[in-house]
């Protein structure tokens, strides 16, 4: 395998993590000397300052990154993440995994990922409007329809992306829905999007379960992460007839047996923000969920959870991976090396919320909008083929699912740069 080289810039263990998956997939598929920097490292990146008026009259200038993966396929296209550990490492490393995600499911976008370095839950409603809204003023030299379509990521919604999308469209004159996605239906928002992500995982959890011969209601399922993602898929996979038997958030874990009320637990965390001090079952650890007996785990939260000590001790049959990058490079060896659980691996496992924004954008660009039906049956039908694709990868050349993902995402992506040649 090639040697690991970091810059300065982008140095942190998220990033090395997706180099070092990348090295191995251009290894595999012997990617040309010639593309490997041009394919791996991002195009920019854009790092700001954010001044805005506290609600107190003070003024705190926040931190925020843009950084923009690919452009040889299409607009960049990636989440904005608000979130106090955010760090421009972390956001390059998601920009590089959105680039192969886009690739792999056949979208005509590059990776893009942004971050401002901020609790979100610690602003006033106010404040964070003016964080969202002066984010976005600065970034407007570098995005746009056909440049670079942000969407909502840990700690961001639709209200965020409407406050963005009024400021951009302020600054144009005209309004201008295709600069961002994961809106409100009312300013533009496609119908399914907000359950985009989760309902694509528990569509790809229900044909990995076909696949096994095991019936739902013999399945039961922990989820780690109980924000947009986590609790879309709890509820799409309960009203499958899948028993939930552990949810979580940062604040607390919650096991149940005999099955949570998932729709109880959604409607209480829209009241009260957060899991602590739910009623469905006991309270448990996040680490203590992680090694639960169950057919199927889902982390959907943050980075790098599933560590070699904790892939030692899983008990599930399907890892489906609602977040990105939520098992390390070396956990990774640890699972594959079990041979008893099938991977799910995030790049098509959460892909569903990219490709509903991408059906979000077709929509504005001709402002013409489907049904909720339609939208979901096109987000299946993509999904087949992805899984498909990935399947027959995984057979031909004896990959582990994750490695057939990740070279056809970035042999795709190698072969668009080659393509279009070296600019002069």
């Amino acid at each position: 395998m090639s040697k690991v080289i970091v810059s300065n810039l982008y140095n942190s263990e998220v990033f090395i993590m997706a180099c070092r998956q990348f090295d191995r997939a251009a290894d595999a598929i012997n990617l040309p000397e010639d593309l490997r920097d041009r394919t791996k490292y991002p195009r920019r990146c854009m790092a700001m300052a954010l001044p805005i008026r506290r609600d107190d009259g003070s003024v705190t200038v926040f931190e925020g990154y843009r950084v923009q993966h690919s452009l040889t396929n299409g607009p960049a296209k990636g989440g904005i993440r608000f979130h106090q550990d955010v760090t421009i490492g972390e956001v390059a490393a998601l920009a590089m995994w959105m680039s192969w995600k886009c690739a792999l499911v056949g979208l005509p976008f590059g990776g893009a990922k942004g971050g401002v370095i901020v609790n979100p839950s610690a602003l006033s409603e106010g404040e964070l409007e003016r964080l969202a809204r002066r984010y976005m003023q600065e970034l407007i030299p570098f995005i746009g329809p056909h440049l670079d379509i942000p969407a909502p990521d840990v700690g961001t919604n639709e209200q965020v992306m409407a406050w963005m999308m009024d400021t951009f469209s302020s600054h144009s004159g005209h309004v201008e829905p295709a600069v961002v996605t994961g809106k409100p239906i009312s300013v533009g928002g496609s119908a399914g999007r907000r359950e985009a992500t989760g309902a694509g995982v528990a569509y790809l959890v229900t044909r990995y379960l076909k696949d096994l011969g095991i019936p739902h209601s013999q399945a039961t399922v922990a989820i780690q992460g109980f924000g947009n993602v986590g609790s879309e898929t709890a509820l799409a996979l309960s009203k499958q007839g899948l028993r939930i038997i552990a949810i979580s958030d940062y604040t607390t874990g919650i096991y149940n047996a005999s099955g949570i009320n998932i729709e109880k637990a959604v409607d209480y965390v829209k009241y009260n923000r957060v899991l602590r001090d739910f009623d469905g079952g006991d309270a448990i650890g996040n680490d203590e969920l992680l090694g639960l007996e169950c057919t199927v785990l889902a982390p959907c939260a943050l980075e790098r959870v599933i560590t070699p000590e904790v892939a030692r001790r899983l008990r599930c049959r399907i890892l489906a991976e609602g977040a990105n990058g939520p098992t390390t490079n070396q956990a990774d060896a640890v699972i594959d090396e079990r041979d008893d659980i099938e991977v799910i691996p995030d790049l098509m496992c959460n892909s569903g919320g990219v490709i509903v924004s991408y059906f979000e954008w077709l929509q504005n660009l001709q402002n013409f909008y489907w049904t909720r039906d339609e939208v979901i049956a096109k987000l299946y039908a993509i999904l087949d083929s992805a899984k498909e694709a990935v399947d027959y990868q995984k057979r031909k050349y004896k990959f582990s699912r994750r490695l057939a993902a990740q070279t056809l995402g970035i042999a795709r992506v190698a072969e668009a740069k080659q393509r279009r040649g070296l600019f002069p």
